[in-house]
């Protein structure tokens, strides 16, 4: 008998269903839109039925196609879950959600960060959670509801209240409340959880007042997590392991094939996420990364340092539905092509802050350097090469704390698509890109480990040969002056206070 994986990517914008086969190929796939609501004061918020809804609506529509091409769905051996990261939900012991899900880009807490920062707690976070204190991390937006919402305030107290990211809680919801569980790399950006220990850090949930708080049993991302049943889902009534939880930069990452100390791979959505695996032991970064847990196994922990980018997409996205310079993002790739550089126009994409290696969440965006000959294609070339240059410099950083130089480097994402972007890319940095032929990347690292698990796949040898057979290299123009002039003026450009 055949056996295929089922591998749910839960983002942002929307949630996408895969079925893959046991040679790591996608065979059927269901996606919905998952909506965002955008406040003015800077909160970003999502509905939590809407989440679970969104999931099952997706894996009803990869089901369909699934049966409809003839398969068996007897034959998905296990299920792998990949997911938004530091977004969470709090519910009661009812399963009752008692606040809307935090989504990772609200900024509700920017005071709450100054607060701890006063209070000198910043290195002690550091030490111990490899993050730094700010509003991207799910502990202090908690914090914030907890000071702002009594209902959660009293629920907390009683000792009622119950904390998961997304993963989470979709584990509890597929499971029936049966399974309360997260894995290492999604623990790892809540702030509660010390990566040298691989444990909720009792001493932070005692500084913050969260002694009373429930907090999910953590596993490795491969790992036996609960079962759901089909039935509830569509008329077939097949029992399914759900063998792997994961956050989607990190399901990427393993998708990608960094499965050594030194390679590292380019998420390009909503927002960014650059990780290079940096190997067993975990390196705290000098230079404004992140350093975290990169993937799991039972029998293998890997650590990451990262750059998180926070717009990259949102800005396109921002260009299209606010100033209306196109109607579809693909026209984007046009536009910046039909001039030769940015004629000295930057656009500095801090709509919900700088990320790495620069962290200014109180930044604003900006638009600079324009005259009266600037036209509406110097204003979209300047947002898509501001997306290279923030990777470009969170690269650098990245060298510097391993000091060593990157072994490879893998490129994935909807923004993918965009060829002046991907160009830029390869060219800025100067290095080879290497390139799925699979799009959907977050997904395909979930279904590996979720089959590595249920035994569809031997092991990582054999998706290495996967990954080598199923990927394009991007060779870069060494000769290209455009992309070293324009990166020394957003250097320029980013060193100015805001």
């Amino acid at each position: 008998m055949k056996k295929y994986v089922l591998a749910i990517d839960q983002g942002t914008s929307s949630t996408k269903t895969i079925i893959f086969d046991e040679n790591g190929q996608a065979v059927s796939k269901g996606s919905v839109d998952l909506k965002t609501n955008y406040f003015d004061n800077g909160f970003v918020e999502q509905n939590p039925e809407d989440i679970y809804q969104n999931t099952t609506d997706s894996i009803n529509e990869c089901l369909n196609d699934f049966t409809q091409k003839g398969f068996n769905i007897a034959e998905i051996t296990s299920c792998g879950i990949s997911n938004q990261r530091e977004t969470f939900i709090l519910w009661d012991k009812s399963g009752k959600a008692v606040s809307p899900a935090v989504v990772w880009a609200c900024k509700r807490s920017i005071k709450i960060c100054q607060a701890l920062k006063e209070k000198g707690q910043e290195a002690l976070i550091k030490q111990k959670t490899g993050l730094i204190i700010d509003p991207y991390f799910s502990g202090t937006k908690l914090l914030w509801l907890l000071e702002n919402d009594e209902n959660v305030k009293t629920k907390l107290d009683a000792g009622e209240l119950y904390f998961g990211t997304v993963d989470c809680w979709l584990l509890f919801k597929m499971t029936q409340g049966k399974a309360f569980k997260t894995d290492f790399t999604n623990a790892s950006r809540t702030l509660f959880f010390n990566i040298h220990t691989l444990t909720w850090d009792e001493e932070i949930l005692q500084l913050w007042g969260l002694g009373l708080l429930n907090l999910p049993e953590i596993c490795p991302s491969s790992h036996n997590f609960g079962n759901f049943t089909i039935s509830s889902l569509s008329r077939d009534e097949s029992i399914i392991p759900i063998t792997a939880l994961i956050g989607d930069s990190h399901a990427a990452t393993f998708g990608e094939g960094c499965f050594e100390k030194g390679t590292a791979k380019v998420t390009l959505g909503t927002g960014s996420s650059i990780m290079m695996n940096i190997g067993e032991k975990p390196v705290l970064s000098s230079s404004g990364m992140l350093t975290t847990i990169c993937w799991s196994t039972e029998n293998r922990v890997d650590y990451a340092l990262e750059g998180a980018i926070v717009s990259c997409g949102s800005t396109i996205e921002w260009l299209k539905n606010e100033l209306n310079l196109f109607t579809e993002a693909s026209a984007s790739e046009q536009m910046a092509n039909a001039v030769s550089d940015n004629a000295g126009v930057y656009l500095i994409p801090a709509f919900s802050g700088l990320g790495a290696p620069h962290w200014q969440m109180s930044r604003r965006a900006s638009l600079d350097g324009m005259t009266f000959g600037t036209t509406k294609n110097h204003i979209v070339r300047a947002a898509l090469e501001s997306i290279p240059y923030q990777i470009k410099d969170v690269i650098i950083a990245m060298e510097h704390d391993m000091d060593a130089s990157l072994k490879s480097i893998s490129v994935n994402g909807g923004m993918t698509k965009n060829q002046f972007i991907i160009r830029f890319l390869v060219d800025l940095l100067a290095l080879p890109l290497k390139k799925q032929q699979n799009p959907d990347v977050s997904a395909l690292g979930a279904a590996y480990l979720s089959g590595l698990k249920s035994g569809v796949f031997e092991n990582i040898t054999q998706l290495k040969a996967f990954n080598q057979t199923n990927t394009d290299t991007i060779l870069p123009d060494f000769n290209n002056e455009t992309v070293k002039i324009g990166y020394d003026g957003w250097k320029n450009k980013i060193s100015k206070p805001a």
